[in-house]
């Protein structure tokens, strides 16, 4: 023992838990009259924001909710989906955001993997809600959400509605640091993996951590103004529900991306900060004439899919916006790579720039390590712009793990580094560029979606022999699915019917948006040549 360890011992006035929801705490004692939230009429102040939390969090623990029980939602982009962010946590209960896009047999997993408790749900979301919990085995407790801001149909599925749930809460409730801030405090499932998705849980260190390096990195500053394009639902928002309340910033909800609706916010509100897929930028790009609006000052874009062509961050450029490329996983809490931009690189131009701005980057400050290992021995590979590797990531904004699943969590710790699964190569500069994925992961307006998954609905059609799917470039989802099919003999069926078959048994983002029928390319022992397939999706 040192002169340092002795008599010197961790105790609450020295050392306190480290949690995100210790931001809002602040907010609301120093800027209680802020506006926090906008959505569509609605405003609401810090003060505000903070008191509902807390009733939201005296309500659940009223009913029995505590440490380590699992909330789920299922909820657009709205002041509710905010308050959860807190409120759950406030309990000490985990939050698990269910992607709204996904069919009821998977939410249905999710419901009963995550062992769910509460299910607050949006009137618009009911149909698939109902199914989902007539599948599930889970029984929790149903609360409804009326948006204002929603007047499509949809039905009550629950015996109480939100604000009726949170009238039973206190306020002044008196919620509890998390006992740990190794403690979970959110649940996320992957989607664009085989089998069943996994649950990747995050800890309340891990979320103070990011959620803080999302400011620093982003150089969000005091009161920034950040709008709702991506879903919450995604990674708990990258970790930014928390981020905006640092510095006391303003929250724009944004039910749907519609393109007059993103001008509007941007102009009238004069949002500095935003978020979203490359579907997000070719809204705004190609937007009517008359639904653009002159923006008066420059806003932060910040993307993670793959990189945006040079076309398109020419024309974000001369639209109001400066993009900036995130690179992340679910397991590391949304973003944690940021393509730092150095000022002698505005000079560069053409397929030079280009080249520049297709690059991952760097680590965020919040990020311990990051690096292009040999997978096998779990060293670097060298340096060199060409050398292949796996991207790695090591510090505390990487998950606790994989819920209920120690096999899988194993394996992508192996070596003491977290495995991406993504192929790159690292710059001599350090930065790093994705070059492939693994596991033939599809990005598609923010969206994973399994190659293997799409080949298994289309293996099912009883006229096709073999089929291989992958990734085609577009303009306005990043990527989209290409299938390439070998029929059996005597058999005739056409890419429309294929597309039909498919939208039967897939999420409609995870249809093919090709179909191109052609004797598929093979090694010597039969296996499928991917690669070829790329350069022909590519070429179409």
């Amino acid at each position: 023992m040192t002169p340092y360890d002795r008599d010197l011992d961790k105790n609450p006035a020295n050392f306190q838990p480290l949690t995100p929801l210790t931001f809002l705490e602040r907010s609301a004692a120093v800027f209680p009259d802020r506006t926090a939230i906008i959505h569509g009429r609605l405003r609401r102040s810090y003060a505000e924001f903070y008191a509902r939390c807390r009733r939201l969090a005296s309500a659940l623990a009223k009913r029995g909710i505590g440490r380590g029980d699992t909330v789920a939602v299922m909820l657009a982009n709205t002041p509710a989906m905010l308050e959860c962010h807190y409120g759950v946590p406030m309990a000490g209960a985990v939050l698990n955001t269910l992607n709204t896009r996904l069919d009821a047999a998977v939410i249905a997993f999710c419901l009963d993997h995550g062992e769910a408790k509460v299910l607050i749900a949006d009137r618009e979301f009911s149909k698939t809600v109902k199914d989902a919990l007539a599948q599930a085995k889970a029984r929790p407790l149903v609360i409804d959400y009326d948006d204002p801001e929603f007047s499509g149909p949809g039905e009550r599925l629950g015996a109480l509605e939100y604000e009726e749930f949170l009238a039973e809460g206190d306020p002044d409730f008196a919620w509890k640091m998390p006992d740990d801030e190794w403690d979970a405090i959110s649940l996320n499932y992957t989607s664009g993996t085989t089998g069943d998705p996994k649950g990747v849980v995050y800890h309340h260190r891990g979320a103070y951590l990011l959620a803080l390096g999302n400011v620093v990195t982003c150089g969000m500053g005091k009161h920034p103004v950040y709008l709702w394009t991506l879903p919450m639902f995604h990674c708990n928002g990258w970790c930014f529900p928390w981020s905006i309340s640092i510095g006391a910033g303003t929250h724009v909800c944004l039910r749907y991306v519609r393109a007059k609706a993103m001008f509007d916010a941007l102009a009238d509100h004069r949002v500095t900060h935003l978020c979203g897929a490359p579907i997000v930028m070719s809204t705004l790009l190609n937007a009517p004439a008359e639904d653009k609006r002159e923006l008066p000052h420059e806003v932060q874009f910040f993307t993670a899919a793959a990189p945006p062509p040079e076309a398109v961050l020419g024309a974000m450029k001369g639209a109001g916006f400066n993009v900036t490329h995130l690179y992340g996983l679910t397991e590391t809490y949304g973003p944690a790579v940021i393509n730092d931009w150095h000022e002698e690189w505005d000079a560069l131009e053409g397929p030079a720039g280009a080249a520049m701005k297709a690059r991952q980057g760097v680590r965020y400050v919040t990020l311990e390590a990051l690096d292009v290992m040999d997978p096998d021995k779990v060293v670097p590979v060298p340096a060199d712009g060409e050398t292949m590797g796996e991207v790695m990531f090591r510090g505390n904004v990487v998950m606790k793990g994989y819920l209920k699943n120690p096999a899988a969590s194993q394996k992508a710790f192996a070596g003491g580094w977290f495995h991406s699964g993504d192929l790159g190569v690292r710059h001599p500069d350090g930065y790093i560029q994705l070059k492939d994925r693994s596991k033939d992961i599809i990005i598609s307006g923010g969206e994973n979606i399994s190659s293997i998954e799409v080949e298994d609905a289309l293996y099912k059609h009883p006229a096709v022999q073999a089929a291989a799917v992958v990734a085609k470039p577009d303009d306005r989802w990043g990527e989209t699915p290409c299938a390439f099919v070998e029929l059996k003999a005597s058999q005739m069926v056409s890419a429309e019917e294929l597309i039909a078959w498919c939208r039967q048994n897939l999420a409609a983002y995870k249809i093919p948006r090709h179909v191109v029928f052609a004797e598929l390319p093979k090694t010597s022992t039969g296996k499928i040549q991917k690669f070829k397939l790329r350069e022909m999706a590519r070429a179409l």
